[in-house]
C-alpha cells in the first residue's frame, strides 16, 4: 500500500467558470489557473502521483505549456491514472476535503463522486468528497480562493 498527499490553492477570478471535482457550479466567479482551474482535481492528482512517487501535476503538465491552456482537468486526471496503470498501481481509496466559504457545494458532491470515480475506474463507496468552511478565518474564509487536500490509499 502506498498513500499520497495533495494540496491546491486557487484564488477566485471573474470571467471564467467555477469548476469542481469535473462538474460546473453556478458562481459568480471561477478560479484563476492555467487550466480550467478544477482546484479539487489538481489536489487529487498531485496525492495519486505523490503516492506512486511520480512528482507532482506541474512535472507532469507544466503551465508553460500551452498545450494545457484551459484544458478540461479531467483530461489530466486520466492521463495520471494511466501513468499508475503503467507503473501497476491501483487505486484504493480516496478522501477530498474542499475548504471554501462560498459557493455552498453540498448540492453537487454526488455529482463530482460519480465523475471522479469513473474517471478512477474506483467503486463510489471508495470515493469520499466534502466541503467545509473556515468560519470566516483566512483567504478561504475572506471569499479570496479555495483549497484542497486530498488523501488517497494505492496498491501494488
Amino acid at each position: 500500500m502506498r498513500i499520497g498527499h495533495g494540496y491546491d490553492a486557487h484564488r477566485f477570478a471573474s470571467g471564467r467558470p467555477l469548476v469542481l471535482g469535473g462538474v460546473t457550479i453556478p458562481y459568480s466567479n471561477g478560479l484563476a489557473a492555467h487550466s480550467n482551474g478544477d482546484v479539487v482535481i489538481h489536489a487529487l492528482c498531485d496525492a495519486l502521483l505523490g503516492a506512486a512517487a511520480l512528482g507532482d501535476i506541474g512535472k507532469l503538465f507544466p503551465d508553460s505549456s500551452e498545450e494545457y491552456r484551459n484544458i478540461d482537468s479531467r483530461i489530466l486526471l486520466r492521463e495520471v491514472v494511466k501513468c499508475l496503470t503503467d507503473a501497476d498501481l491501483r487505486v484504493s481509496s480516496v478522501d477530498v476535503s474542499i475548504v471554501t466559504q462560498r459557493p455552498r457545494l453540498a448540492p453537487h458532491i454526488a455529482d463530482m463522486v460519480q465523475r471522479l470515480s469513473s474517471d478512477l475506474a474506483l467503486a463510489s463507496g471508495r470515493l469520499n468528497i466534502k466541503a467545509t468552511t473556515t468560519e470566516g478565518m483566512g483567504f478561504t474564509g475572506r471569499g479570496e480562493g479555495i483549497a484542497v487536500h486530498a488523501v488517497v490509499l494505492l496498491e501494488e
